[in-house]
């Protein structure tokens, strides 16, 4: 009787794990996904919207061999007064820099987790680092992912990332 017992056990938590809307392999990850919309928390509770401006554009895309890439840009972006990035003034490149965030890599999953093994970013400070993504929902066409808490213009804050799925 009690090995039946477990064997009903453990097919009902396989069961509720997979109805959980969390990722459970790279599959329900792979293709490319457009960002809805990012949002603050502040570890005092207080949600910020909007924090890439309105509108922002983003993109996510990971692929069934483990690479993946992101870019993010925020809405309202002023485009340069010249379509040379080098000879641009400093003041447009500075804004066009502040103003978006791009990086890629290998990604691997733990659990509820995506790991971003960043090998290549704007900011060459995270080269070499990973970032981690707790998927707190992954349904339908939709993903949420959140990071872990950091600090962002004197707030610590865990950052909210909403994504469709394009394809």
């Amino acid at each position: 009787m009690k090995p039946f017992l477990l064997l009903v056990l453990l097919f009902l938590a396989l069961a509720m794990g997979q109805e959980s809307g969390l990722a459970q392999s790279k599959p329900d990850l792979v293709g490319t996904w457009k960002l809805v919309s990012a949002s603050y928390t502040t570890d005092k509770g207080k949600v910020i919207h909007n924090v890439y401006g309105l509108n922002p554009t983003g993109f996510l895309t990971y692929t069934a061999d483990g690479r993946m890439m992101a870019i993010i840009t925020d809405g309202g972006r002023k485009p340069l007064s010249v379509n040379d990035r080098v000879s641009a003034p400093a003041s447009e490149r500075a804004e066009a820099f502040a103003t978006s965030v791009a990086y890629a890599g290998r990604y691997t999953l733990d659990g509820d987790k995506v790991i971003h093994h960043v090998e290549v970013s704007t900011m060459q400070n995270v080269v070499n680092t990973d970032f981690v993504r707790t998927i707190v929902n992954l349904e339908g066409k939709k993903i949420t992912l959140r990071t872990p808490l950091f600090s962002r213009a004197r707030l610590k804050v865990t950052q909210e990332l909403v994504w469709e799925r394009m394809n």
